[in-house]
């Protein structure tokens, strides 16, 4: 494995991180449904060439619907990330909402109403605050509860699940997130990819993949695959806390370990970024960027 280094942005603290990890969301989200609506422009012109005869009425008819299929899909992933995004995104008005398809980087099989649940963390902590009336509701894509038992049919399920809402009536190798949101762990597990299960880190077809026997943890989960993880436009990890910062030095400083992280900065190489605060970074020789909040501009 080449040394491969993301972006890393640097913040003293947790509100800092959760601030700017916010700000990064609503712009992979504009960023997304302008590209959606181009696209859908783009793909309406080479069909039509005679839509530009069509009267005022019928065009502005044509263009809300575009920019009311115009979807973010995005990616998360659970534990001390949902806290964060509790923290930055709750509160900011220009979070479109109506227009997010969630899906879940992974998911341990319990019962939503557990602690352990991704989906019941996520709902609890965020979903269940949105103002619905205000910003519309998000479309959220959750296992099948009633398979918490069999974690290979669950698995088989929600990939299923990942099939309609990308495929569609097309053939895609892999879905194409917006957006992947991963923590990573102290043992330097991500999504539910731990570093000594080789044979899910190695699976290149399936989108979702059965884990059994967790060291961590409920022992039964999902987990989407790294192919699908490094095909999305974006991935970001958020890590914060000391506790993190002797896997985080693995991380950057040795990706020959192949720690599941290395191997998507890897992958993923050019669209990876990191929030990482201070204490995380502690002792990690490592290239820190300032993360500058969006207007209109890029990173």
């Amino acid at each position: 494995m080449t040394t491969t280094v993301p972006k890393v942005f640097a913040f003293h603290e947790f509100l800092g991180v959760a601030e700017a990890v916010a700000d990064h969301v609503v712009y992979a989200q504009n960023s997304a449904l302008n590209r959606s609506l181009k696209e859908k422009k783009s793909s309406s012109t080479s069909l039509n060439s005679s839509a530009a005869s069509r009267d005022s009425s019928s065009s502005g008819s044509k263009k809300a619907k575009k920019e009311k299929e115009a979807r973010f899909k995005i990616a998360l992933s659970g534990g001390s990330l949902i806290h964060v995004l509790h923290e930055g995104l709750l509160k900011r008005e220009d979070v479109q909402w109506g227009k997010w398809d969630i899906y879940f980087a992974d998911e341990r099989l319990v019962p939503f109403d557990s602690p352990e649940s991704n989906y019941g963390l996520a709902k609890r902590e965020i979903l269940d605050q949105i103002d619905t009336e205000k910003y519309g509701s998000p479309r959220v894509f959750h296992i099948d509860e009633q398979l918490i038992g069999d974690p290979q049919e669950c698995a088989e399920n929600y990939e299923k699940v990942l099939i309609k809402g990308f495929a569609g009536r097309d053939s895609v190798k892999l879905p194409m997130f917006d957006l992947f949101l991963l923590g990573c762990a102290p043992d330097g597990h991500i999504a539910s990819l731990f570093p000594n299960f080789q044979e899910n880190l190695r699976e290149k077809l399936a989108w979702v993949v059965p884990v059994e026997n967790a060291p961590s943890g409920p022992s039964n989960r999902i987990s989407l695959t790294i192919p699908v993880i490094c095909h999305s436009h974006r991935v970001t990890f958020v890590v914060e806390g000391a506790t993190k910062a002797p896997v985080i030095k693995t991380i950057m400083e040795r990706p020959e370990k192949g720690l599941p992280s290395s191997i998507v900065n890897e992958g993923a190489a050019g669209r990876v970024s990191w929030f990482v605060d201070d204490e995380a970074l502690r002792d990690v020789f490592v290239t820190k960027k300032k993360y500058k909040f969006h207007v209109d501009g890029d990173e």
